[in-house]
């Protein structure tokens, strides 16, 4: 199980936590690259607004291919099994990163807006089937801290582009080619080792009916002394289910039966997008400066933020006991009790000398929250929130709404902070309050239930009635 996780974990979520972080490194080398192939192929200097616009392009493009590799996901997951899904979408990593690498030899930057669209695919289309694949084979007892190895490996990705991005590896004038090009690694990791372990058991009974390699798969995954257990409960809800096809995404929209578990999805995927993580990342350079880090030491403090959010997502497989309710709830509490904290800091930040210190330690407060609740357990509710027939549709739209969220958080921030200043966190205060809120008065807890239970658990929610 744990190799399993770590050969799906690799060309999955780390490729969209290492393509997030990869692109900051390189900004002005790639400016440079602009300038220069453009007065190269037209004898004229880049307007800077146009400079602007194609950077602007290159590094939003990405949030474009996410979008769309999260309306494909869920088709790929069905028509090619999730392990297959995950196997051809490394075909397209391996593509980006041929593109993103020639395109500075070749002075075609029209290549690196192409590569960095279709990475964006690769990684919508890993956001989606990954948590899939791992919430279907893991056994119920132990699903929490499996899914939990999609935010490992995603803050881990994120990690491990802010360390090969340092100036002193990858992050330098010549290298940033090959930074770009680099995701070709996981992706080639993934394609070696995850043909070793078997398809999804659900998939394979449910969709397919064939409970001879759904045996196989689970003896694989459980051992050969645990898997009727969960071969029984697999049994129980292809029998519930009654031969019932993959929905549609607009099919999930008319089904009343998940309704309360597609709003609760919406809201949980929108809420980890819009809970001000971002706005803790844009401030986080200036909060250190304040504290009297010089400029040049940054980056190198910086990944102590990484190093933070890899460290609770490994922290929630052990803590995961407590239950998913109780971790998301606290992680959204905690975080509003940051902002609000931060907020009076940042106001105040020149009165005390402690002050900037104060400001420094809520960032990392604040980063530990999140993994701790939104970054780790969102996906793993999603898995558990719906049966075989809808799952595949409702990572789709999951992942629609956090792609739509992510761009339309990189589009209005930038005017949010300039217009409120450091009062932008009392919107994000308000916005963990109200998920929070959410999150206690609908969501009952999942851990250690099978998928009919958590089912039966809305049936009153969306029937009004028991």
């Amino acid at each position: 199980l744990f190799l399993a996780v770590c050969a799906v974990g690799i060309g999955g979520t780390f490729q969209y936590g290492y393509n997030v972080s990869i692109i900051n490194a390189p900004t002005q080398h790639i400016h440079k690259f602009l300038n220069e192939t453009w007065s190269s192929r037209y004898h004229k200097e880049l307007n800077p607004d146009l400079l602007t616009f194609l950077w602007s392009v290159i590094a939003s493009i990405f949030s474009l291919g996410g979008l769309c590799g999260a309306l494909i996901g869920g088709s790929m997951a069905i028509r090619l099994g999730r392990k297959g899904a995950l196997l051809m979408n490394n075909v397209i990593a391996i593509l980006a990163s041929i593109l993103m690498g020639i395109s500075f030899p070749t002075g075609l930057f029209e290549l690196l807006i192409a590569g960095r669209f279709l990475i964006g695919i690769n990684s919508g289309i890993g956001l989606c089937v990954q948590p899939l694949y791992i919430g279907e084979f893991a056994p119920k007892h132990l699903r929490g801290g499996l899914a939990m190895g999609t935010s490992i490996f995603l803050t881990g990705g994120i990690l491990t582009g802010q360390v090969i991005g340092l100036r002193e590896l990858l992050g330098g004038e010549k290298q940033w080619p090959l930074l770009l090009s680099s995701s070709c690694i996981p992706a080639l990791a993934q394609l070696l080792f995850l043909p070793w372990f078997p398809e999804s058991p659900r998939y394979l009974l449910i969709d397919r009916g064939d409970e001879l390699s759904c045996a196989k798969a689970l003896k694989r995954f459980h051992g050969s002394s645990e898997y009727r257990r969960e071969m029984e409960d697999i049994q129980r809800e292809c029998f519930a289910l009654d031969g019932e096809k993959p929905k549609k995404p607009w099919q999930l929209f008319t089904d009343r039966g998940v309704r309360w578990q597609l709003i609760t999805v919406i809201v949980m995927t929108m809420g980890q997008q819009l809970s001000g993580i971002n706005a803790i990342y844009f401030y986080a350079t200036y909060v250190f400066e304040q504290a009297g880090i010089l400029a040049e030491k940054i980056p190198y403090v910086t990944l102590g933020t990484g190093v933070c959010e890899c460290l609770t997502a490994l922290s929630c497989v052990r803590s995961n006991y407590v239950g998913r309710r109780y971790l998301i709830i606290g992680g959204y509490l905690l975080m509003t009790l940051w902002c609000t904290v931060l907020t009076f800091s940042l106001t105040y930040q020149e009165l005390y000398s402690w002050v900037p210190y104060m400001s420094m330690t809520c960032v990392f407060a604040f980063i530990l929250s999140f993994g701790l609740g939104p970054g780790g357990i969102t996906n793993t509710l999603t898995a558990e929130l719906f049966v075989q027939s809808s799952r595949p549709a409702a990572y789709m739209i999951a992942g629609t709404v956090s792609w739509i969220s992510f761009f339309t958080v990189g589009m209005l921030f930038p005017f949010i902070v300039n217009g409120l200043k450091q009062y932008c966190f009392v919107v994000f205060l308000l916005e963990c309050f109200f998920v929070a809120a959410f999150i206690f008065l609908v969501i009952p807890e999942t851990k250690n239930k099978s998928f009919l239970e958590i089912k039966k658990e809305f049936h009153k929610l969306n029937f009004g009635r028991n």
